[in-house]
């Protein structure tokens, strides 16, 4: 929503809005851009801040006092994807990005990729891309690159945002269950993703990760769309993986270059595979996305290092699911080698908060050296979901606690990973400043 009211305003329109608790890096976004922003969700800033119309986010449910208001006053209301289809995607060759995992990561390569190669793409991406500075860019130029999200649209839209897009190129580039408080399983939302595969054009192309399952239940479904498979085994692969972490792209067993560059893990590989593919429907050369790509620089709160201090560095992810933990900390390990992985995270998002996952969190992040978690105001017991990593796991209901043990057991060399969906309380700057406070433990002295 964030980067929508960044649209909306370069379009010419006067933009303000409200949410809860805004963090970095979207508030410094919507203030570099003037946007007003009320906090909270009271009725009163309707006349405060009168509009023509009203954007509703899927955060804004029935029940919230400006919700019920707009609807007892009748004013006029629509969804975000809505605006954004009739708005900005109407006409335009739209590449979107679908997927449990790596949205923002693969949007952003793409967007990257086309702004390298002359195309000026537009883009709406769900973080903020670091060689754009921003999350969200309206152009003049035919191509519109956008992470097409499977959860529900507002709350008088049940159906996933994705369908309001109507892609030309669209990567599915994985599935697995998530958003436990609307799907129940992950046959609904295979329900979903197939609703996305039914609007692809037959002129169109589906780029698909040819490794899920999930997926190739999907596209059994019925599909109208040529279809290019990335993945081991598959006509886009990863080649040769050098030492530096660099790898070799390939296509239909062809090398078309290598990827060098500084992002960490197997999850990247298939990121980038998956952009190099779109990019070529799009028109782009595979030597030209791969030689950008060289470039890239990531996303922000996507392994966005924040601080070194006393030779221990601290780690910002947006990982919130089991999967990405392990994802993660695969790709941190094979960086670090043998040095310490101290994981940190929040079971925050609704599919954690309600225990969906629990059962997966130990296998998930045992490749971590050290595991604490932030435990408040759960409806299930971290403990036992834990156990299986004995000593190595603690947990903490509340935050500074957690910071000060945190700042008496790390020692330099660690990696500190701090993976959350949310602002974690300012963890991140907390710990460097504990850690700025006291100096750092030699091996010998430290656990």
């Amino acid at each position: 929503m964030g980067g929508l009211a960044k649209i909306a305003a370069e379009s010419g329109h006067s933009v303000t809005g409200c949410d809860a608790q805004v963090y970095p890096p979207m508030s410094d976004q919507l203030s570099s851009l003037g946007i007003r922003l009320h906090e909270g969700y009271d009725a009163e800033q309707l006349a405060t801040h009168p509009a023509d119309l009203y954007v509703v986010g899927n955060a804004m449910t029935r029940g919230k006092p400006v919700v019920e208001a707009i609807l007892d006053r009748g004013l006029p209301y629509v969804s975000g994807p809505q605006w954004l289809a009739e708005n900005v995607l109407a006409g335009k060759w739209v590449l979107a990005v679908a997927g449990t995992h790596g949205k923002s990561t693969t949007a952003s390569m793409l967007a990257w990729i086309l702004a390298n190669a002359g195309l000026g793409a537009g883009f709406l991406i769900g973080g903020v891309a670091r060689n754009f500075h921003v999350s969200a860019l309206a152009t003049a130029s035919p191509f519109f690159v956008i992470e097409a999200d499977e959860y529900d649209t507002a709350f008088f839209d049940k159906r996933s945002k994705f369908v309001w897009y109507r892609p030309r190129t669209a990567v599915l580039a994985n599935l697995e269950h998530d958003h436990a408080d609307i799907f129940p399983d992950l046959a609904s939302i295979e329900t979903q993703f197939h609703h996305l595969v039914r609007i692809v054009p037959s002129q169109g192309l589906i780029v698909a990760n040819g490794e899920e399952a999930a997926l190739e239940r999907v596209l059994a479904r019925g599909c109208w769309t040529p279809v290019e498979r990335f993945g081991a085994g598959h006509p886009w692969s990863v080649g040769t993986i050098h030492p530096d972490d660099s790898f070799d792209v390939l296509f239909a067993g062809e090398r078309q270059g290598t990827v060098r560059w500084g992002l960490m893990g197997e999850h990247n590989r298939m990121n980038a595979l998956a952009a190099v593919a779109a990019a070529r429907h799009a028109g782009v050369e595979p030597a030209v996305a791969i030689d950008a790509l060289g470039r890239f620089e990531g996303v922000k709160r996507r392994m966005e290092v924040r601080g070194v201090v006393n030779g221990i560095t601290v780690y910002d992810d947006f990982a919130h699911h089991p999967t990405a933990f392990a994802a993660t900390i695969e790709g941190l390990r094979r960086h670090v080698g043998d040095a310490r992985i101290v994981a940190v995270f929040e079971p925050r998002s609704n599919t954690m908060k309600l225990g969906t996952m629990q059962d997966r969190l130990a296998a998930s992040l045992e490749e971590a050296d050290l595991v604490y978690c932030y435990a408040h105001n759960l409806g299930w017991e971290p403990a036992r979901a834990l156990g299986p990593l004995g000593t190595r796991a603690a947990i903490y209901q509340d935050l500074e606690p957690m910071v000060e043990a945190l700042g008496l057991v790390l020692r330099s060399g660690d990696h500190v990973l701090v993976m959350s969906n949310g602002s974690f309380g300012g963890l991140h700057e907390k710990l460097i400043g504990r850690l700025r406070r006291a100096p750092s433990r030699s091996t010998a002295e430290a656990p």
